[in-house]
């Protein structure tokens, strides 16, 4: 998960008006958008496929879906740098083939091993598509409608891994697991293929306004991304809550699997129903941050204990309680609310550091997210799950989103001084 672009109401640069052009470059975007968190996805729909097949443990699952996120957090700063210098257009084509490679060598995985290549390769391919892609479909829409465009792009990762587990385990009930992955890699390519046909980077630098040439980014003051104590506890406190947000979604369908006896494929789409919550969450409580800090910027570290201490509670009830109506309920409310600090977060890392580096700010947050969150989660939560089962690793989750509550806090001492005395 990526936070949301931050918005500069001033800024210049871009059209005057929208063109059928930029359109049709938002449609490429949005749809490589979405075949990359299929890509990602598809994997969670097949767990107790792989795991009957080839004699897997938890904790060997949960890494296949981990080391994708180890990849990006790894990669998404300096291709994110790189893409910059060496064309974006170029850059996304790139990694749309990889990644849509990587999937298509998952299909024809003989072993683990080969599987957990093409899944890292799959991390690679990936690591900077969020950030890469939205600049790219900014550049050619006007100012005014940068903060909706980059809302909207974002969907598109939502859109993914809902469309990722169902129709991956749909696909891989009725034909196997291997067609699962087949499927989702070559409509990857095709769409990968079709993109720098359409897609031309004179034409894109045009419609921003940019020199046909244009010049190299100044260095990055990387002082200045964690010069204040606010933005250090930011960075942290997202990435333990989303260490749920990452172990949900890959073990969600392998619980209902195993604690509710459904096939993969009713599996799979009963999981995909809580990936929408999430992503409804996470737009909805977003949007209740920015209507409420407006002149209190303070009531965004509020919100990020209730959004962290709403999930926690609620997960516990949910563990508490056996499979059914009752814990399906509680479980959707934590979806709901488990990624709902994206939004507040993305808000004060924007407010703590200089406007000049707000990419570069996005690339490290991504980074915490990934390596403290959505990398460990599925894997600590698989390895758990093989001493001592899936459910009793699901009652564990809360204690990182207690620690995220407590995160948060520590920031109410500094968080409004900081804000006046701006990192540089």
């Amino acid at each position: 998960m990526a936070g949301p672009i931050p918005h500069n109401p001033n800024a210049t640069g871009g059209p005057d008006r929208v063109t059928v052009y930029a359109w049709l470059v938002f449609a490429l975007s949005f749809g490589l958008l979405i075949s990359d968190y299929m890509a990602r996805q598809v994997l969670n729909a097949v767990f107790p496929l792989l795991k009957a097949e080839w004699s897997l443990s938890d904790g060997q699952l949960g890494l296949l879906s981990g080391v994708v996120a180890i990849m990006v957090g790894l990669l998404t700063f300096p291709l994110s740098l790189a893409a910059d210098r060496w064309g974006r257009v170029r850059s996304l084509t790139l990694m749309a083939i990889l990644w849509s490679l990587a999937t298509l060598l998952c299909a024809v995985a003989q072993s683990y091993e080969t599987m957990l290549i093409g899944r890292a390769l799959v991390g690679i391919g990936e690591a900077a598509y969020g950030s890469v892609g939205i600049a790219v479909v900014i550049s050619v829409f006007p100012a005014r409608l940068r903060a909706t465009l980059s809302a909207a792009f974002m969907a598109g990762g939502l859109f993914g891994q809902v469309l990722g587990v169902a129709i991956g385990g749909a696909v891989a009930a009725s034909h196997g697991w291997r067609a699962a992955f087949a499927a989702i890699g070559i409509a990857g390519l095709v769409l990968g293929m079709l993109y720098p046909a359409v897609v031309r980077e004179g034409r894109i630098r045009a419609l921003a306004g940019l020199a046909a040439g244009g010049s190299n980014p100044a260095p990055t003051p990387l002082r200045a991304l964690v010069g204040n104590r606010s933005v250090r506890l930011a960075y942290v406190a997202s990435g333990l809550q989303l260490f749920a947000a990452g172990a949900l979604p890959a073990w969600l369908p392998s619980y209902f699997n195993r604690y509710y006896g459904l096939p993969v494929d009713k599996a799979g789409s009963l999981a995909a129903v809580l990936l929408l919550l999430c992503g409804f969450g996470m737009i909805l409580c977003g949007s209740l941050s920015d209507r409420i800090s407006r002149n209190r910027p303070e009531a965004k570290i509020a919100l990020g204990i209730g959004y962290s201490l709403g999930t926690a509670v609620s997960l516990t009830l949910a563990m508490l309680l056996p499979p059914g109506t009752g814990q399906l309920v509680l479980l959707g409310i934590a979806m709901f609310l488990v990624a709902g600090t994206v939004g507040p977060v993305g808000a004060m890392v924007a407010n703590l550091t200089p406007l000049a580096i707000h990419g570069s700010a996005f690339a490290t947050l991504t980074l915490a997210n990934n390596l403290i969150g959505l990398a460990p989660g599925p894997i600590l939560t698989g390895r758990i799950a093989d001493g001592i089962g899936l459910a009793e690793a699901f009652r564990l989750l809360p204690i990182p989103c207690l620690l995220a509550a407590l995160t948060f806090a520590a920031m109410r001492r500094s968080y409004l001084n900081d804000l006046r005395v701006p990192a540089s």
